[in-house]
């Protein structure tokens, strides 16, 4: 393993309304619609949680919909 003096970034795993995730850069100002799920960490940490809790890509309002129709 590498070692390096370089400090690593850390950011936040964020979703949006439509519980679409991604992972934003701390100390970065969210943007307008995604909030912070209270998981922070390095970059492969939060897409290692982004992973786990998005198993279903598709947006809410599509599932939503795809659910009253059956």
């Amino acid at each position: 393993m590498q070692q390096t003096d370089e400090p690593q970034e850390h950011f936040h795993v964020v979703v949006n309304d439509e519980e679409q995730y991604s992972i934003w850069q701390e100390g970065r100002p969210l943007p307008a619609g995604w909030n912070a799920t209270g998981h922070s960490g390095t970059r492969d940490e939060c897409l290692g949680k982004v992973a786990e809790m998005w198993t279903d890509m598709r947006p809410r309002s599509l599932r939503e919909r795809h659910g009253e129709a059956r």
